[in-house]
């Protein structure tokens, strides 16, 4: 019969319980839609409410747990109320929060909806009008299960905010509880809240966490002071001492120990014992080791009581007017009661030699019964502010207080600024914690972000000065001595332009303006990292302060990786040659160029462009990969185009470099960063090209327009790819220059209609991203170029395949061959290389800018269309 009697009981109360906790959620369904105002009046009317009834409800607690003290109950409820409420008076804690209209962000905060929150007998009035405040700031309902020996006060502290909030026009459901706690409504509370706020032992923190609800539960404290022998003795004893029998040392974040220096210990203990601290003796030490635990863990006895009344349950008897009970101990292992959390005046004195002893001490405390909580340090923080940092830095607790009593620097605000106050502290991972902070309103919000689509800033970079016209370049590198004060020039140019007499142009000139030189011409067709380093270790023996790259794309990316190992000779090559999905993003921060040397780029060829860009492909020997790297700290202080240069090119080189040109505006125009600044550029190099290259071809020693026409060209298409980048056609044309040995020019040639035919797809398999390209609209790019070009068709596939056909006929007319087998007849070798250039290819640093996002399987088959 009583069995069935307690059955019926526990199931009446779990009813209870239920319609508590529906009620709690329909108040705070219709608590959700009220407005800052609203909550506002209401949030001070509830603060001011708990803050008049600070007396009563602290006898209250008192009378009903027989732990503390009234008068510091007084305070904490007052500080639960006042200091609460002056923390959040002015957030915005309903609808938008914060709004960025030039960024189209805002940020909306909604509630969490019913906490569950666990109050402890330590705290039992000031916890629970903590909890309830922040409940109703940000628009929560709140259900308190109070400790059951508690229950009365806790519940009237409840009861006094619920009264006010409603008379300030709360849902009358807003705040609940559960008026007979136990271990099976609390359990129920956890399973059924929508988060929960939990203050207690171990054991319920752990019971909160597991209970498959997100939880923010508090560890254990076990702080450590220290006293360092820089510190104001007065301070530190006296602050101890306030914290420690503040309430009786209940609060958490009060000392449990405090380490002194040896050089000032009798100093130390000396304060102490005027200041009414008694330090128990051999035998008084013993009583109160077995007093402390019981059983291994803390006896509840001693929790908030006075230390005479402590003393006298141990066995012993001090003066009544006692304030702490401090044991001078040397262990700080967990088999010593003193080395634990006392939760009452009772100290652990320990002496250490020096700082370093007295740090690993607290470190050892911390780690075995006090992490992620609090730690003390009284010091000089002027003189020794490098300690404070290095205590800062190894001290694994949420709060590192300074010259401060714990208790009350723990919780925040009152002698510190820029703490969250609060009654419930966060002690991180460290503490098995899910916050390290003092738990505050941002923990009770769901912040939802609202982002309006934003294109990113883009740029427009060309070096500072570009002299072209034929006959430029004497003119400009007279600016070499006459405008920069240039006085030892390195000259990097291939074996073909040294032999030729070329680079004797720009010497000549360097000796009539007085500027002392050396030629480095030991520049490959691709250029290799080893020949790079080759050229950076004369450039550091020779020291120049001028840099000048005269050829095509080999010498020019040569001289600027000669440039970076020159000026930053710590650099990891690989991570030059990381990759990045937006420059202005990138991972690795490229070195700062030009501190040494400036860098000029002369042109000989009408292609690369490399003399206005901050690209710069080179090949690792070693693995045969090639590299395209890229930042704008690599674009050239001043590029010159000068025809003169061009006239000499043969045929080959004219047509590689020619069409080379062609896939540079291509792709720029496709380009998923493309502009209206480099479209133009683009469009226009192609109408030269398409026009000039064939009499550049045909006759290019004599058709001096043609070559200034072919040369200008180029570095317009140059001056878009710089801006706009590259594509998937270049990132496969690296590869098979890489494994096929193909000249660049022709690789792009053989790739550029694959290309083509894939970007226009409408309905691609995967689109770039990108914020400035909205949806899948290359096919309508390629169909402008057409009609730029003068290409007609009845609609943008038409004029598509016009332009490829007029691309043909262009490389047909100029003498490259149209297909990957006419250069590498190695079918069998091709195919075995496949996967491998493939995947390389994909991971080029072109490929990011292509409209279309390319799939390794998919670049795998446009090679062999290619073949």
């Amino acid at each position: 019969m009583k069995a069935a009697k307690e059955n019926v009981e526990v199931q009446n109360d779990l009813e209870t319980f239920e319609k508590t906790l529906q009620k709690v959620k329909a108040a705070q369904k219709e608590y959700s839609t009220f407005t800052q105002e609203q909550v506002d009046r209401i949030f001070a009317a509830a603060a001011a409410a708990a803050n008049s009834e600070r007396v009563p409800l602290a006898v209250m607690a008192k009378e009903e747990t027989g732990m503390g003290v009234v008068e510091d109950k007084v305070i904490k409820n007052h500080y639960a109320a006042e200091y609460i409420y002056n923390a959040y008076k002015y957030e915005k804690t309903c609808g938008v929060i914060s709004e960025d209209a030039s960024y189209g962000s805002k940020k909306i905060a909604e509630p969490l909806g019913v906490i569950g929150a666990v109050i402890p007998t330590t705290n039992p009035t000031s916890t629970a009008i903590f909890k309830t405040l922040i409940a109703l700031k940000t628009r929560n309902g709140i259900i308190i299960s109070p400790h059951p020996r508690a229950k009365k006060s806790t519940v009237a502290a409840a009861k006094v905010v619920l009264d006010a909030a409603v008379r300030a026009g709360a849902p009358e459901g807003i705040i609940g509880w559960i008026e007979a706690p136990t271990l099976e409504l609390t359990g129920a509370l956890m399973r059924e809240a929508d988060v929960i706020l939990a203050t207690g032992g171990p054991g319920m923190v752990k019971a909160a966490y597991s209970s498959g609800k997100p939880a923010l539960g508090v560890g254990a404290g076990n702080v450590p002071a220290i006293i360092d022998d820089s510190a104001d003795i007065k301070v530190a004893v006296n602050s101890i001492i306030h914290s420690k029998t503040f309430d009786n040392g209940m609060i958490c974040a009060s000392e449990q120990s405090v380490t002194v220096i040896s050089s000032i210990y009798n100093e130390v203990k000396k304060e102490f014992k005027a200041r009414g601290c008694h330090f128990l003796t051999k035998t008084e030490l013993d009583k109160m080791r077995k007093t402390i635990l019981i059983n291994g863990a803390l006896n509840a006895k001693i929790v908030g009581q006075k230390a005479p009344d402590i003393a006298r349950l141990a066995g012993f008897e001090v003066p009544e007017e006692t304030k702490v009970l401090i044991g001078e101990v040397t262990s700080r292992e967990m088999s010593e009661p003193f080395a634990h959390e006392k939760l009452s005046p009772v100290l652990a004195m320990y002496k250490a030699a020096d700082l370093e002893e007295a740090f690993a001490g607290a470190e050892k405390l911390i780690a075995d019964g006090g992490y992620g909580h609090t730690s003390s340090l009284f010091i000089d923080p002027i003189k020794k502010k490098d300690v404070v940092d290095a205590f800062g830095l190894r001290m694994k607790t949420g709060r590192i207080l300074i010259n401060s009593p714990s208790s009350h620097g723990g919780i925040g605000d009152l002698y510190n600024f820029r703490m969250t106050p609060s009654l419930t502290l966060g002690c991180g991972s460290w503490g098995g914690n899910s916050v390290s902070e003092n738990v505050g309103i941002k923990q009770l919000l769901n912040i939802k972000t609202v982002a309006e689509r934003r294109e990113n800033m883009l740029w427009f970079r060309a070096p500072e000065k570009v002299y072209f016209k034929r006959g430029c370049l004497p003119v400009a590198l007279d600016e070499l001595k006459h405008v920069y004060g240039k006085k030892k020039a390195f000259v990097v140019t291939d074996s073909f332009l040294y032999q030729s007499g070329f680079s004797k142009r720009i010497t000549d000139r360097l000796d009539d303006l007085g500027i002392s030189h050396t030629v480095f011409f030991d520049v490959q067709p691709d250029p290799t990292l080893g020949s790079a380093k080759k050229g950076a270790e004369l450039m550091r023996t020779f020291a120049p302060d001028v840099i000048i790259a005269l050829g095509g794309g080999s010498a020019m990316d040569a001289g600027k990786i000669m440039w970076v190992l020159y000026e930053h000779p710590e650099v990891d090559f690989a991570d030059l040659a990381m990759r990045f999905a937006d420059i202005r993003k990138r991972v690795y921060t490229f070195p700062k160029m030009g501190e040494k040397a400036m860098f000029i780029a002369v042109s000989t060829s009408a292609g690369t462009g490399s003399e206005v860009t901050p690209f710069a492909v080179i090949t690792d020997e070693n693995t045969n990969i090639k590299y395209p790297i890229t930042d704008y700290e690599l674009m050239p202080d001043m590029a010159i185009v000068d025809a003169d240069l061009h006239m000499t090119a043969p045929k080959g080189l004219t047509a590689s470099s020619g069409i080379d040109a062609v896939t540079h505006a291509l792709e720029a125009y496709a380009s998923m960063l493309a502009t209206d600044y480099t479209d133009g550029l683009a469009i226009r190099a192609l109408q030269v090209i398409f026009k000039y290259l064939p009499r550049a071809y045909d006759d290019g020693q004599n058709d001096v327009e043609a070559r200034e026409k072919m040369a200008n060209a180029a570095t317009l298409a140059g001056m878009a790819f710089a801006n706009a980048f590259l594509g998937v056609c270049h990132s496969m044309a690296h590869k098979l220059g890489a494994f096929c040995h193909i000249p660049h020019g022709i690789a792009n040639a053989l790739m550029i209609d694959e290309v083509l035919r894939f970007n226009a797809s409408e309905v691609p398999p995967k689109m770039g991203t990108f914020p400035q390209y909205a949806y899948p609209n290359t096919l309508r790019r390629y169909a402008e170029v057409a009609e730029e070009l003068g290409i007609d068709g009845k609609d943008a596939k038409d004029k598509l395949e016009g332009l490829i056909a007029k691309i043909d006929a262009l490389k047909e007319r100029v003498g490259i061959k149209p297909r990957i087998r006419d250069y590498y007849p190695d079918k069998d070798a091709f195919e075995g290389m496949l996967d491998k250039m493939s995947l390389l290819a994909f991971d080029d640093q072109c490929t990011g800018a292509n409209p279309r996002y390319p799939l390794i399987e998919e670049i795998k088959q446009m090679y062999r269309n290619a073949y």
